[in-house]
């Protein structure tokens, strides 16, 4: 099937009316998981269909990756060759660890643990704790030594909703000949990734918060010098170039990033490909616009009554508000209809394209009926 997506940018209520939860719900738990688009969910049903009736062909499904690996490629400008084509995040970084030189590797303490728990298993790390309850660039920096052979990050931090500075990170990495592993799974989709001036040497999304996929669908996109020393975390048919065997033979990798393929899941592919032809019909631009103009609005607005940002860094799509009462916030908000995330003591709000002002609003309301303060 032809992976291009459609070149006519959609508008942001097209976009929206694709959310059949957003009729009866204020959706802003995407840093956990959205709610399912109809391209998408359309996808999946038609494979379910299929596969109840036996009407389906499992290589025509078995495409979809292949498909989608350009249609991400495309979204990041990287090469489909330097692309490989994973489960999840906990996957690629894995991948890379388990290709990496002798070496320290410098990662926050907070960290999601699928960018965490990778490093800790296979490499000497180095955790840098938070500074009032939020990652400090300048700590990860401070932690880079000669010995350091990668700094891995999140471009925005899932807990703390801060947008990391990745050009002075990767500025950094270079003073010392460390390698940079960026993580985008909690932005790409919402904002833009400018991959020329960052040139991480490694690059990973798990797809199933703002890309809109499925969950079981992730990227490694690997800097091309990197290639060579890439190496598969558990080889398998697909780790040979096309077309794939089955049966016997030698195993003769893959010379590009293909090689580190893992076998698809069908169904969580089928909706990736859905999921990417859809962000690829928007304007990438005009979505970050939107995404951030909503969150400056939830920000500031929440200030006027006592909330305020964990972090004080550059703001991003993600706003996490600190309070002693997260657990009863998040419980009242989603009696009104609003769904978000409690976090300790903080609690976690996602502004995706399909979210509105309305959105917002209705959310402060609840916010000040429910006698909300920082504590």
């Amino acid at each position: 099937m032809n992976p291009e997506p459609s070149s006519a940018p959609m508008s942001q209520e097209d976009f929206r009316g694709l959310f059949p939860a957003l009729r009866s719900t204020v959706w802003l738990d995407t840093p956990g998981a959205p709610p399912g688009a109809e391209p998408v969910t359309a996808a999946l049903y038609e494979a379910l269909s299929a596969w109840s009736t036996g009407e389906f062909d499992w290589r025509a499904w078995d495409s979809a990756a292949a498909d989608a690996r350009i249609l991400f490629a495309r979204l990041v400008r990287a090469d489909p060759a330097t692309v490989s084509t994973l489960g999840s995040l906990a996957e690629a970084a894995a991948t890379v660890a388990g290709s990496l030189p002798p070496g320290r590797i410098v990662v926050a303490a907070e960290e999601f643990r699928s960018n965490l728990f990778p490093w800790l298993a296979r490499h000497d790390v180095v955790t840098v704790p938070p500074r009032d309850g939020a990652t400090r660039v300048e700590d990860l920096m401070d932690a880079l030594d000669e010995r350091t052979v990668l700094l891995a990050v999140s471009e925005v931090t899932s807990g703390e909703g801060q947008r990391l500075d990745l050009p002075a990170l990767r500025a950094a990495t270079d003073r010392v000949g460390a390698r940079l592993f960026v993580n985008l799974t909690q932005s790409l989709g919402a904002l833009r990734f400018d991959a020329a001036t960052v040139r991480p040497d490694y690059l990973a999304v798990h797809g199933y918060k703002w890309l809109l996929c499925p969950r079981g669908a992730a990227w490694l996109a690997t800097r091309p010098d990197r290639l060579d020393e890439l190496t598969p975390l558990a080889p398998n048919w697909k780790s040979t170039s096309p077309p794939h065997g089955y049966f016997g033979g030698p195993m003769r990798l893959a010379g590009d990033a293909g090689r580190c393929d893992a076998s698809p899941a069908w169904f969580s592919w089928l909706g990736a490909r859905a999921a990417l032809r859809l962000l690829g019909s928007l304007d990438a631009g005009r979505v970050e616009r939107h995404c951030l103009g909503l969150a400056r609005q939830l920000t500031e607005e929440a200030r006027s009554i006592g909330l305020r940002r964990v972090a004080d860094g550059p703001l991003s799509q993600i706003v996490v508000l600190r309070t002693d009462h997260a657990d009863r916030i998040s419980a009242r908000l989603r009696e009104r209809g609003v769904r978000a995330t409690a976090l300790g003591d903080r609690v976690r709000f996602g502004l995706h394209y399909f979210n509105s002002e309305d959105d917002v609003l209705a959310t402060l309301r609840v916010l000040r009926s429910s006698g909300a303060s920082g504590g």
